[in-house]
């Protein structure tokens, strides 16, 4: 067989993936190129590698067998990469880094220092919800991961590197806005809007009542952040959010923050990657500046600047 070290990079993402649309967005390629290279990888195999399921994809007996191999021929590659990228230093390489939705807000400013401090090394990021940042992790795909609580069952290597406190946030003319205190009781009678199952916002937030004893009223359900404060913003209700992902509604008065009992909940940020894992120079680097600089990055977000801007009574 005559295959293509990039159409096995190709495959290897659509089959991990399991969606071409996402494969394309990660490989910053079109679908249709996508498309047509694991096609051609097809042909040459002789044999189809994914078949479809209503508007899934699923792997065919083949494909298993193929992204086996090309799992390990792709890490191979990553290896030698990073051979290469030790001996020459600082001046070249590749740097993968994932981060959950909430951490993409202050991660930019992380990013920003490490180019200009090496503005040789090229780099990828990722920002995507925690069920795929777990994948990632799992399959080793990716040098670093930022994200909150790291999960069980996965062998991992984690530091807290920032704070992460969540508060409840309200359009400004909310009733709440008012009180100086809110009790945790007044939140019984409100809607909340939540994020998917498993997220770490979510599971503070659960706890947070089921501590108070009180009953849970959810609202939608969200999988972005940005969509929460829009709907915040337009009185569907309250939500729970990192204080650093509200900066500029903080500053512009579209939301502002509940002094709620119990508030703010106290989470942190951790940096993640896999248990025995080889760090590329590029990416101990990387870890030596998040856990030397992230908490004077910070200092326009966390508690210090909710103070600033807490709900009036």
């Amino acid at each position: 067989m005559n295959l293509s070290l990039r159409q096995l990079r190709i495959f290897e993402t659509v089959a991990r993936r399991l969606s071409y649309t996402r494969a394309a967005e990660e490989l910053h390629l079109s679908q249709p190129a996508v498309s047509m290279q694991v096609r051609q990888l097809e042909e040459e195999v002789g044999m189809p590698l994914f078949e479809r399921l209503g508007r899934t994809v699923a792997l065919t007996e083949a494909g298993h067998e193929l992204y086996h191999y090309s799992r390990s021929i792709n890490q191979s590659l990553k290896d030698l990469e990073e051979v290469i990228a030790a001996v020459k230093g600082l001046d070249h390489g590749r740097l993968s880094v994932a981060v959950a939705s909430t951490v993409k807000y202050f991660a930019p400013r992380l990013l920003a220092l490490f180019q200009r401090r090496y503005p040789g090394i090229a780099l990828e990021l990722d920002i995507t919800n925690r069920e795929q940042l777990v994948r990632l992790l799992e399959a080793n795909n990716v040098d670093l991961v930022l994200m909150g609580q790291p999960p069980d069952g996965v062998d991992l290597e984690s530091e807290v590197f920032l704070d992460n406190p969540l508060v409840v946030v309200a359009p400004p003319d909310h009733p709440l806005a008012r009180l100086d205190r809110v009790p945790s009781v007044a939140l019984a009678d409100q809607v909340f809007l939540m994020r998917e199952p498993g997220s770490g916002t979510r599971k503070a937030l659960e706890r947070y009542f089921e501590e108070q004893g009180l009953a849970l009223r959810a609202g939608m359900q969200m999988t972005r952040n940005e969509a929460i404060k829009q709907a915040v913003r337009s009185g569907l209700g309250l939500s729970v959010v990192s204080a650093h992902t509200i900066e500029l509604e903080l500053e512009t008065k579209r939301l502002v923050v509940l002094d709620v009992e119990g508030f703010p909940l106290s989470r942190h940020w951790y940096l993640v990657y896999r248990r025995g894992k080889r760090l590329s120079p590029a990416a101990r680097a990387f870890r030596d500046l998040v856990l030397s600089e992230a908490r004077s990055l910070a200092d326009l977000a966390g508690v210090t600047v909710l103070e600033r801007y807490r709900a009036s009574p």
